[in-house]
């Protein structure tokens, strides 16, 4: 690919691989976001003792778009907090939905108001993108989307089925006024963009199901440069230790992670490293099967994966969660779903089980109990699989992936979304 491009790009996802991929191909015109610590008052953090701040300061001076010149980023610092306080407020999915609406659209509309600075393109991500990209082909760029999870649509109904199987984890469904409103604006995205990128086959088949282009849809799977160095020996002896990472909830599958453990009894040991908003009764219930470490530091998290024999992600739906490929590089055979859009090879780096199979998640777990070799296989591969998927290889499928994409700006055109 050649031309510049713009990137926008709410939260700082993926440590912000994709402007600093930009970036050091010299291909990055401007980067706008809400909030990092090298522009306006958030970089004064940076001067003040860690020791003194709060986590949520802390994780504000870890937003640092590492290779990107401070002159080429753009922040938005008041719709930042705004958005902060307003998450700070939210009380269920139906809320969370409304602010996502409401975010996307408002940063969206902030980035089309500033400028895209001679740029040939637009890259920017699935819900935050529409204002944007009819701004940009009114001036005759291409634009890319990323679709970084299953369509909203695909996730509702998901979900909803699991809370209708499970009404005790999330309390009875309820429909959710405000899931239309972003389908709604995914699928006009699809329609403005020149290529629709997803991170996993699962993402691009739910995509062209939902009204996407076949042709526009590429598969770009992520890469990560892991600090979790592989382990050197396979454990013997004792309970078979199983770590799942993660938000504990319905959209990971953690009732099917009980389930198994359960199934299991003492032959496996199984511990849970995420988030939990899960009514006390669940909770209880859970912790005599599953160890919850609750929040885990990112600086810890080594600790997590050096602790486990296997990975388990039983995703119901996911784009291409990134635990799956720290987990491969960390040497763990990993058990997960298709829909956790990962790259796993069946039988190779570890297990490809169906969806809502509490059963599959056990056989698995006592095959690899069992065969000793065939884990210590499966932990050497999984180690040469991650290393073909770290940041470096990630840019180069996403280049490879854009380059056909015009390399100067065509004639303005009318554009209506």
């Amino acid at each position: 690919m050649t031309g510049t491009v713009v990137v926008s790009q709410l939260g700082a996802r993926m440590h912000y691989a994709v402007p600093r991929i930009f970036a050091s191909e010299r291909q990055l015109a401007h980067f706008y976001t809400d909030i990092c610590a090298t522009k306006n008052w958030p970089r004064l953090v940076n001067s003040i003792p860690k020791s003194f701040l709060p986590s949520s300061v802390k994780r504000l001076v870890g937003r640092v778009p590492k290779g990107v010149a401070p002159e080429l980023i753009s922040t938005f610092p008041g719709f930042g907090i705004r958005s902060a306080v307003r998450r700070l407020r939210l009380a269920n999915v139906i809320e969370e939905t409304e602010h996502a609406v409401w975010a996307g659209s408002e940063f969206s509309r902030l980035v089309a108001s500033s400028g895209f600075h001679g740029a040939a393109g637009l890259y920017a991500f699935a819900g935050d993108a529409l204002e944007q990209m009819v701004a940009a082909k009114q001036q005759g760029m291409w634009t890319a989307v990323e679709q970084m999870i299953a369509p909203r649509e695909v996730v509702e109904e998901l979900v909803k089925r699991e809370q209708q199987t499970f009404p005790v984890w999330a309390g009875p469904h309820t429909d959710n006024p405000y899931a239309r409103a972003f389908a709604e604006r995914e699928k006009a995205e699809w329609e403005l963009a020149d290529i629709i990128v997803c991170p996993s086959e699962f993402v691009r088949r739910n995509v062209i199901a939902r009204g996407g282009r076949a042709e526009r849809c590429v598969v770009v799977p992520y890469g990560i440069d892991t600090q979790f160095p592989a382990q050197d020996i396979i454990r013997i002896g004792g309970p078979l230790r199983v770590l799942t990472v993660g938000q504990v909830g319905l959209r990971k599958g953690s009732p099917y992670v009980a389930e198994a453990a359960r199934l299991l009894g003492k032959s496996a040991t199984f511990r849970m490293a995420g988030p939990s908003n899960l009514p006390e009764r669940i909770t209880a219930q859970l912790s005599k099967h599953v160890e919850l470490r609750g929040i885990v530091p990112r600086a810890e998290m080594a600790a997590e994966y050096e602790w486990a024999d296997v990975f388990l992600l039983p995703s119901i739906c996911e784009g291409s969660a990134t635990a799956v490929y720290e987990a491969l590089a960390a040497g763990l055979p990993v058990v997960c779903t298709e829909n956790a859009g990962s790259v796993v090879r069946d039988g190779i780096d570890g297990f490809i089980i169906p969806i809502r199979d509490g059963g599959a998640i056990a056989d698995a777990i006592a095959t690899l109990t069992n065969n000793v070799g065939m884990r210590a296989a499966m932990s050497e591969s999984a180690v040469e699989r991650a290393a073909d998927f770290t940041v470096k290889r990630y840019g180069e499928r996403l280049l490879a992936a854009l380059s056909a994409l015009p390399a100067e700006r065509r004639a303005s055109t009318e554009c209506v979304a």
